[in-house]
């Protein structure tokens, strides 16, 4: 793969968030809460894709922060970042489905949503089954046509046009009706504009230059995220009232039917659809490489680790994990499916804060090659820190008993893994394969 094709697997996963689920911010902090945590929480992955970047073009194995955490921490963070990287796609795979199940019954009530859901995952599957190549190529064109899509919103407003205007933000929009606690509130869901453009990292092993490939795809599609998100919010928040808008599952195609413009409530329909099976797309590619990773690894049963003969894909990891994902996609709770997948999602971030203090620690710049250099250590890393934390403390105010169902997960997971897996890992070979190609580590 090239950049084209990490910038696809990237701007694909996260793009439906600019379709659903980013919305949520308008009811925690309001209208204004909404955008102050668009541009907050992009800070954060910058500061993300910038670690993950450095580390990740080092270190050309599949499972990305997995992987990371397999050479900098050792198996038991490694098997716990493995798995909340799994679900935190697999949540975010289940959110695709349930919006396009949501959208198709928009069109009539009678319309029976879960054959054309399920349709669409398995040929999606299939496309992974056959190999990462032609998925991700796909990808890179039904994104495009996505985003496209967002733009034909925006100009089919007029917004530039002050006699003819259909954007009406001042009467549209709320404020900060919650003052700075609905700020920090609306993280949560902030996060939901870039979750996934992390994953990048995870088709390291796959890249014909991973010191090329993976900067230059991951920051131009974080650059495009940031275009795409501000213009969403913006569309957004000038058709459609706060109130309704807060609580609405496909808020672009609300925004959409509210122009009464056929060909935009058509392109916008289409748009929401593809970036869901865009999204939908690299979720299974990044949920099984991980899972695959860490069977490799015997960290789970090694039934996981074996590749197709023929297209050299994981196809076990790929098929197991389609049916728990279609199972939580018809929970129907789209808040609190996209609220676990956040929360997998910033407990990986922490650790990877402390990854690049102890990388850093471990390899200082010049004892080793690196594709690309993150500037301005240590400031990312501590951004990334606070930035994750401060979230956790929003998430806190609506969903606490999410939180702590969570970490009561993880806890117990980690527990069975000390219990009865780790006396399957040879921690003499653990990372043999990839160690060699270091030198020893600064005082270890």
């Amino acid at each position: 793969m090239g950049p084209m094709h990490i910038w696809a697997l990237g701007v694909g996963i996260v793009l439906v968030g600019e379709f659903m689920g980013w919305n949520f911010t308008i009811a925690k902090g309001g209208s204004l809460g909404s955008i102050i945590a668009c541009w907050v929480i992009g800070i954060l992955y910058i500061s993300l894709v910038m670690i993950n970047t450095e580390i990740g073009s080092v270190i050309p194995e599949a499972g990305g922060q997995y992987a990371m955490a397999k050479y900098l921490l050792g198996p038991l963070a490694a098997f716990n970042i493995g798995l909340m990287l799994v679900f935190e796609y697999v949540m975010l795979e289940a959110a695709d489905a349930l919006v396009v199940g949501q959208i198709l019954q928009s069109l009539h009530p009678d319309v029976q949503a879960l054959p054309y859901i399920i349709l669409s995952l398995l040929l999606l599957t299939y496309l992974n089954y056959r190999g990462v190549y032609a998925t991700l190529t796909l990808n890179f064109f039904i994104t495009a046509i996505a985003f496209v899509t967002i733009f034909v919103l925006l100009f089919g407003t007029q917004f530039y046009s002050p006699e003819h205007s259909l954007i009406q933000i001042k009467q549209l929009t709320d404020g900060l009706p919650y003052g700075w606690i609905g700020i920090v509130a609306a993280f949560q869901f902030g996060v939901w504009f870039y979750l996934g453009i992390e994953g990048t990292a995870l088709a390291a092993e796959e890249c014909r230059s991973t010191g090329r490939s993976l900067p230059i795809g991951a920051m131009v599609g974080l650059v495009t995220l940031l275009i795409g998100a501000t213009t969403t919010w913006f569309v957004c928040s000038g058709l459609v009232g706060a109130e309704k808008l807060g609580e609405s599952v496909f808020p672009l195609y609300d925004a959409a039917l509210a122009t009464g413009k056929p060909y935009v409530i058509i392109a916008l329909f289409v748009g929401t659809i593809l970036s869901c099976l865009a999204s939908a797309n690299g979720c299974i590619n990044d949920s099984s490489r991980a899972w695959f990773a860490m069977s490799r690894d015997t960290l789970i049963p090694g039934v996981f680790a074996v590749t197709h003969p023929k297209y050299k894909t994981p196809y076990r990891a790929i098929l197991f994990l389609l049916p728990i994902s279609i199972a939580f996609g018809f929970t129907g709770l789209l808040d609190q499916v996209i609220t676990f997948s956040i929360l997998s999602a910033l407990l990986v971030y922490v650790l990877t804060a402390y990854m690049m203090f102890k990388f850093r620690a471990m390899y200082p710049l010049g004892s080793i090659e690196r594709g690309y250099t993150a500037p301005w250590h240590p400031i990312p890393a501590v951004v990334l820190l606070l930035l994750t934390l401060t979230t956790l403390v929003g998430m806190y105010f609506g969903y606490w008993i999410n939180m702590v169902s969570g970490f009561m997960f993880y806890l117990l997971a980690s527990v069975w893994f000390t219990m009865h897996r780790s006396k399957f890992v040879d921690t003499d070979t653990f990372i043999e394969a990839g160690a060699g190609c270091w030198p020893r580590p600064q005082g270890y």
